[in-house]
């Protein structure tokens, strides 16, 4: 594929951004200011969040709510990162099986674990409803693709396997070889299971309406605004910023895959890797009802995924994956990712792409998300790549723990964030891992 796989009108950014563009501002700046003239970090606050993500919004929504005055920074728009690059996908979050984390960390750290993956999803829905946010969220289950057989006879040992003790077994379909096409329009998987539980929205959309809660809740939130460097002064902390510093009470590091130099120690425990997506030009109705005629989200079980799905309309395939070795353009991911996205759907060869981009997400050395507080400084962060519900969910409970509430507890807190000897936030070995899992996908 080259060029010709662009439509005249591409644009090298998410799609959901045609429909919620991320602010350039936010109140209470005036709306004909330029960027010498909006407001000046407040000298105090109660709570400093960094990072104006899902965890950072969802955070400084539940502090703000319990009348702390809360400021939330970041270095970009509000919602340039991830929040408003991923696909809209919502599974359970959690990587690890229960025999790998009852190894780890003992049988009770492992139910607690698997537990809050699944409270995650609920929470999330719940937290919509009553919001109002129109996102587009549906259960519309997820079809998990076996790339191959051997992975097809890994999913349905998993199937019929008894559920972890003391856990509910979570529904799920196995659907053989000879039934995908039920499921999808494509004759390169070799079965694979549904998850209905499993959900979708427009992150777009999403963010923008947890955006406009958290504001007006009372929540302070500047953009443009990175924070350099955290010092602690006593009891407090001082968030130093290009615009001014704040004394903040309590801090919340909210940065995921985004995390900078402001907090080394959380930086060395986070692996930012791009994921890269694209989206196609409009499609014909029956063109999509013969691909995707359940509507499903989808994932493989390649350990360099692929993960895709219908737009929120019905017109379009957002297809997303890691195709580059090292990080990339996504001008140069794009027509990758086309080339993926042909060979599994030859009917969308001639299909054009309309929006290409790209943003981090952030794994940890364990496939865990962590949360906790370390020197006064509190944190949710590591989603590797599920955070939609998982991101948001912490998010709140890193509310709960800056207010100090007993809610806040989670099946996380006490588990070891690791890091790696020599690594110190930039993934010099991720070229060569990602060559490694390719060769072991190609494998079985």
């Amino acid at each position: 594929m080259t060029d010709d796989c662009f439509a005249p009108d591409f644009k090298p950014i998410p799609y959901w951004w045609e429909r919620t563009p991320p602010p350039a501002d936010l109140p209470p700046a005036d709306p004909q200011a330029g960027p010498d003239d909006r407001p000046e970090p407040p000298a105090e606050a109660d709570v400093v969040v960094i990072g104006a993500g899902y965890t950072g919004l969802n955070a400084a929504l539940q502090t703000a709510r319990a009348g702390r005055s809360t400021v939330v920074l970041d270095a970009e728009a509000a919602g340039f990162g991830c929040s408003t690059r991923n696909g809209g996908q919502i599974s359970t979050s959690i990587k690890p099986g229960y025999a790998d984390l009852a190894r780890r960390h003992g049988a009770e750290a492992a139910r607690a674990i698997l537990s809050e993956g699944r409270n995650a999803l609920a929470w999330i829905e719940e937290f919509i409803a009553a919001e109002g946010l129109a996102c587009d969220f549906a259960r519309v289950g997820r079809f998990h693709a076996a790339h191959n057989a051997y992975r097809f006879r890994e999913l349905q040992a998993a199937a019929a396997a008894p559920p972890p003790p003391g856990l509910d077994k979570p529904p799920m379909e196995v659907v053989p070889p000879e039934r995908v096409r039920d499921e999808l329009g494509t004759d390169a998987y070799h079965g694979g299971v549904v998850f209905p539980q499993h959900a979708a929205l427009d992150p777009g959309a999403y963010h923008a309406g947890l955006l406009g809660a958290a504001v007006n809740a009372g929540a302070q939130v500047l953009p443009h605004t990175p924070a350099l460097s955290i010092a602690r002064d006593g009891a407090a902390h001082i968030v130093t910023t290009p615009r001014g510093a704040i004394r903040a009470g309590a801090v919340a590091i909210a940065t995921n895959g985004y995390t900078g130099p402001f907090a080394p120690w959380h930086r060395r425990r986070v692996i930012p890797i791009g994921s890269y997506v694209i989206a196609t030009e409009p499609l014909p109705r029956d063109l999509m009802d013969r691909l995707f005629p359940t509507r499903r989200i989808v994932s493989d079980t390649r350990r360099v995924v692929y993960y895709y799905r219908p737009s929120p309309d019905g017109t379009r395939v957002l297809f997303g994956g890691r195709v580059s070795a090292s990080e990339t353009d996504p001008r140069v991911s794009g027509p990758k990712l086309h080339r993926e996205l042909a060979r599994l759907f030859p009917e969308l060869r001639e299909a054009r792409i309309s929006h290409s981009w790209c943003g981090f997400v952030a794994y940890t050395f364990d496939t865990l998300a962590h949360t906790g507080g370390r020197d006064g400084l509190y944190y949710a962060m590591g989603y590797c790549g599920s955070g939609v519900s998982m991101a948001s969910y912490l998010g709140m409970k890193l509310g709960l723990k800056l207010l100090d509430h007993p809610e806040g507890r989670t099946g996380f807190d006490g588990i070891p964030f690791p890091t790696r000897p020599l690594y110190s936030g930039d993934p010099w070995f991720l070229a060569a891992s990602v060559q490694l899992y390719r060769a072991l996908d190609a494998w079985r």
